[in-house]
């Protein structure tokens, strides 16, 4: 098998597929975070690494294209969802992608339901809509200390001076 064919195997549009999936792996800790992964940086792979040594597998949700412009605002997304699934397929640290259009991760949780869920230290753990599923099926929400001066949003804006 061909590496992109391994890379394409990863990604899943179908949340209910994904959840077939991971039926083959009994009794491994399943982690899960989520998030727009725009423009990839070292951040990212940082938080990234940090989830998947919480656990056994890490399951990206990623943003769609819909859902990252209502959060972002126009312009974004950079990338389209297709190229960002692939990349973010690509990383070590990633066993699966899957893509949300909702503005919150809650109905993918719902069918998932990992034993851990994870946010970046620029998060509150009570402000979290997905807070409530995440505890009612019984998994845990673990904040990770975030990267200072390491964000998309911070990397647009210093480019968009330089051009200015």
């Amino acid at each position: 098998m061909d590496s992109l064919t391994i890379l394409n195997n990863k990604i899943f549009s179908d949340r209910l597929a994904l959840k077939t999936e991971l039926h083959r792996f009994p009794g491994r800790k399943t982690v899960f975070t989520n998030g727009c992964f725009d423009i990839l940086h070292y951040g990212h792979v940082h938080y990234l690494c940090q989830a998947r040594q919480l656990g056994d597998i890490l399951i990206l949700a990623l943003n769609s294209d819909e859902s990252v412009r209502a959060l972002k605002g126009p312009g974004r997304p950079i990338h389209k969802w297709q190229d960002r699934a692939f990349v973010m397929a690509g990383l070590f640290a990633v066993d699966y992608v899957t893509i949300f259009s909702e503005d919150t991760p809650v109905k993918t949780l719902e069918i998932l339901q990992p034993a851990i869920h994870t946010k970046g230290g620029d998060y509150d753990i009570n402000r979290l809509p997905e807070k409530n599923t995440v505890e009612a099926y019984g998994g845990r929400i673990i904040i990770l200390p975030f990267v200072e001066g390491h964000s998309t949003t911070k990397i647009l804006e210093q480019r968009k001076k330089g051009n200015e």
